[in-house]
């Protein structure tokens, strides 16, 4: 399998990928493994774990470079997920033994109660290339946190990243029958999905996402999905500082090259105001620097995908076509690389495609709205529910229109931002289960009652 840099299209390197013979060996190895992983005390997992994420901080630039080669993202926002990833392993590491540990009911009487937290066995994980580090910790990290097996399926386009992620663990104790990855496509997934695993969670598209979940139905099996979203944002007229909300708003939209399953994928601003927020909004994109990832002070950089500018474009002109008015960018970028431009609409509805359809690129429409009541309508129409933001003033009526957005995370003068301490969940198209905070780390549990009588 050829991996390819999307900044120049050139073959970084080939890796050989897994067969049915060598995915069926690791999961016999796991097998072997998970059992006496499950019996260390939970404190030894914890230490391991912790030495995985130092091993990263203290091998970070050559992390961030191998990230930023294969997927293409600019180089600083490839160390910034490295350390997100970091923070996020500091949090489940702290509170594993709260959420993972026996938890009594009843400790005095007759019977007493307890609740014990018992590994599901091998689990599946197919990742995604978008934040390779960040949603493979979502997963392999609370899995093995609570006594799991692991394979690891990196995304075809960040396999170099999941090598690096197997070698680090490996260095930090994890036992090599109790970690293993498989390199390849969507037939090596498939392979996964084939075998007969204890538990499957995958980040990614809902019509991937979809067909996974009516495989692994049919086995009666554990089953997590973090998918896309087309998250709204709506700036309400009480709103003073328009530039500094305009400024935050377009970095939720255009952050990864807008590659984010909770990037802000569409935006509703109160006619109060809008005018000014679209002239700050439009200068705030307009001094956004697109060059190669590796360039110094580069916010846009390749698309990871090679097919994706060719999809942006048709998005762009079947708004056009449809009435709505270009501010700036439209256009793929003519170079070797996976390049284009920051594009700005407005004058949009939701007969266009860019309002109703997952975009993952940098794009966004604008909507002006009357009211409230028109912002909150126009939000919920989609089938996506991962996140939503609200831009005010004043909390008491940020959390009025919050309490009627249908999503899994909403957001108060913020946005496109995750938390190892909160659930990471969505809704509709957006998947179901959640990773991150205690509902995470039990995620890859299965409960066990314990009714103890003297």
């Amino acid at each position: 399998m050829n991996i390819y840099n999307p900044a120049t299209n050139e073959v970084i390197t080939q890796l050989e990928t897994d067969t049915s013979s060598t995915v069926n060996e690791k999961i016999n190895l796991l097998r072997q493994g998970q059992k006496a992983w499950a019996a260390r005390p939970l404190t030894e997992r914890i230490a391991i774990l912790q030495k995985f994420s130092t091993a990263l901080q203290n091998d970070l630039e050559h992390c961030a470079a191998i990230l930023t080669e294969e997927v293409g993202k600019p180089l600083q926002q490839a160390r910034n997920e490295v350390n997100g990833a970091c923070s996020r392993i500091e949090w489940l590491t702290t509170h594993a033994e709260k959420y993972l540990g026996d938890e009594w009911m009843t400790e005095s009487g007759a019977t007493r109660e307890k609740i014990v937290y018992e590994p599901l066995g091998i689990v599946g994980n197919i990742s995604a290339w978008n934040y390779p580090y960040l949603v493979g910790t979502n997963v392999f990290v609370p899995a093995l946190l609570a006594g799991n097996a692991v394979l690891y399926k990196p995304s075809e386009l960040a396999s170099l990243t999941g090598i690096e992620i197997q070698k680090h663990l490996y260095a930090a104790g994890v036992p090599e029958n109790v970690f293993q990855i498989a390199i390849g496509d969507r037939n090596v997934g498939e392979l996964l999905l084939q075998a007969d695993l204890d538990g499957y969670f995958f980040t990614g598209s809902y019509p991937t996402g979809k067909y996974i979940y009516e495989q692994v139905s049919k086995k009666m099996k554990p089953c997590g999905l973090e998918l896309g979203g087309k998250d709204p944002l709506y700036v309400t007229d009480d709103i003073t500082d328009i530039k500094t909300v305009a400024a935050n708003t377009a970095d939720g939209a255009f952050y990864n090259n807008g590659q984010s399953c909770c990037s802000v994928e569409r935006i509703y601003v109160h006619e109060n105001v809008y005018d000014a927020y679209i002239d700050a909004f439009r200068a705030e994109v307009n001094s956004y620097k697109t060059g190669q990832p590796t360039e110094e002070g580069v916010y846009i950089a390749a698309l990871t995908r090679k097919q994706q500018p060719v999809f942006l474009e048709a998005q762009v002109n079947d708004a056009l076509a449809k009435g709505a008015t270009l501010l700036c960018g439209g256009h793929i970028i003519e170079s070797a690389g996976n390049f284009f431009e920051p594009t700005v609409l407005v004058n949009v509805t939701h007969d266009m495609a860019i309002m109703k359809e997952e975009s993952f690129g940098p794009v966004i429409g604008i909507m002006k709205v009357k009211d409230d009541a028109e912002a909150i309508a126009l939000m919920n129409d989609s089938l996506y529910g991962l996140t939503a933001a609200v831009y005010s003033q004043d909390e008491n009526r940020a959390a009025r229109i919050q309490n009627q957005l249908n999503a899994g995370t909403v957001y108060w003068n913020c946005c496109d931002r995750v938390s190892a301490a909160l659930p990471w969940s969505g809704r509709k198209h957006s998947g179901f289960g959640s990773t991150l905070s205690h509902v995470g780390l039990r995620a890859f549990t299965q409960p066990k009652a314990y009714h103890l009588r003297s």
